[in-house]
C-alpha cells in the first residue's frame, strides 16, 4: 500500500472510531432545545411534549428555550451562532423556510447554516372565529369578508408566519381582504382571539384547543384536503373551496457542522420518541400527526419546500428589510 493510502486509510479509521464514541458519549451533559416560539403554541407544544420523551430515553436533560420573536428568527439566530456539538438544537415549523423569503438580511443562511434532524409532526390548521361574529362556516366567513372588506381582523405568530401566509394564501384565493395583526407567537395570537381583540385565525388547532374547549373560539374549518378523525364535525376548507390544502410540519434542526454520528443518534432518538403510543396519543389529540424521516429524506423535503415557501411569500407579499 502506498503512503498517501496508508494515511488514508488510517485517518478514516480514526474518523470512523471518533464518530462511534461520540454516538455512544452523547449526550453526556443536558441540551438546550430552543423552540423559536412563545410558550403555548404549537411549536412549543411539540416541542416539549417529543423532547420530554427523548430526556426519559436518553436519561439526560433536554431543556426547552424558549426564544421567540420575528416569526422565529431570533431563536434560529442564536443556534446557528452556537457551537455544532449537539448540545444546542432547534424545533421550528415551515416557517423557517418562509422566513428565509421574506426577511432582506438574516444573521443566517437558512438551507446552509443548519442541518435538518427530521421533522416530528404534521400539522394541520384550524380556521377558527370569535362567537360574536356571526360566522358558522367558510361560506359565511367569505361572504363577511366581501360585505366587509379591510374590516375583519386576524392573529398570527408575525410577519411570514404560518398564521399569516396561510390566511394570505385563502385570502387570495377567495379575493377578500382582511387586517393582519401579527403577536410574538401563535399562543398569544390565539389568546387574543379569545379575547375579542381579533376577530379570526387561521392557525394549527393545537393553538385553539383550548379555547374551543372553553367555546370562547368557534372553529368552522380544517385546512387539510379533507376533514379529521380529531375533528370529524368541522368541514376541510376544500369542501368549499376546490383543491385547497394547507399543512404543515415541526422539525427539528442542529447548527451545520454537527458531527454526523450525534445527527444520526438524535434522529433515532426521536423516531422512537414520536413512536411511543403516549407521544403519539398527545399529538394526535391535537391534530398533529407523529412524523418522521431520515436525514437524507428530510434534506430533500427541506429543498422541495424551501420553492413552495418561496412562491407562497411572493403571493403573500410579505417583505421586511
Amino acid at each position: 500500500m502506498s503512503r498517501s493510502r496508508l494515511l488514508g486509510a488510517v485517518a478514516g479509521f480514526f474518523v470512523l472510531a471518533c464518530g462511534t464514541a461520540w454516538s455512544q458519549q452523547y449526550p453526556s451533559k443536558p441540551v438546550r432545545v430552543v423552540i423559536v416560539f412563545a410558550p403555548g403554541g404549537a411549536t412549543d407544544v411539540v416541542g416539549r411534549l417529543v423532547f420530554q420523551k427523548v430526556s426519559e430515553q436518553t436519561g439526560q436533560q433536554f431543556l426547552a428555550d424558549n426564544r421567540a420573536g420575528a416569526s422565529g428568527t431570533i431563536g434560529a439566530a442564536i443556534v446557528s451562532k452556537s457551537p455544532p456539538d449537539g448540545y444546542t438544537v432547534m424545533v421550528y415549523s415551515t416557517t423557517f423556510l418562509a422566513s428565509a423569503h421574506i426577511y432582506k438580511r438574516l444573521p443566517y443562511h437558512a438551507m446552509t447554516d443548519f442541518t435538518g434532524i427530521t421533522p416530528v409532526a404534521r400539522l394541520v390548521l384550524m380556521m377558527a372565529v370569535h362567537p360574536s361574529m356571526p360566522v358558522h362556516s367558510v361560506k359565511d366567513l367569505i361572504a363577511l369578508a366581501k360585505a366587509r372588506p379591510g374590516e375583519i381582523s386576524y392573529g398570527s405568530a408575525g410577519v411570514g408566519a404560518l398564521q399569516h401566509l396561510g390566511t394570505s394564501l385563502f385570502a387570495n384565493d377567495t379575493h377578500v381582504k382582511m387586517v393582519h395583526v401579527p403577536y410574538k407567537g401563535g399562543g398569544p395570537a390565539s389568546a387574543a382571539l379569545a379575547a375579542g381583540e381579533i376577530q379570526m385565525i387561521f392557525t394549527p388547532a393545537s393553538e385553539v384547543y383550548p379555547h374551543i374547549q372553553s367555546k370562547r373560539v368557534r372553529p368552522i374549518a380544517v385546512s387539510s384536503a379533507t376533514r379529521t378523525t380529531q375533528f370529524p364535525d368541522v368541514p376541510a376548507i376544500a369542501e368549499t373551496i376546490k383543491g385547497f390544502d394547507f399543512t404543515s410540519w415541526m422539525g427539528t434542526f442542529a447548527p451545520a457542522g454537527t458531527p454526523r454520528p450525534i445527527l444520526e443518534k438524535l434522529n433515532a432518538e426521536l423516531k422512537k420518541a414520536v413512536a411511543d403510543h403516549d407521544v403519539a396519543s398527545k399529538l394526535s389529540a391535537l391534530t398533529l400527526d407523529p412524523m418522521h424521516m431520515s436525514l437524507e429524506e428530510f434534506s430533500a423535503l427541506l429543498k422541495t419546500e424551501d420553492v413552495k415557501y418561496e412562491r407562497v411569500v411572493k403571493l403573500s407579499g410579505a417583505r421586511i428589510d
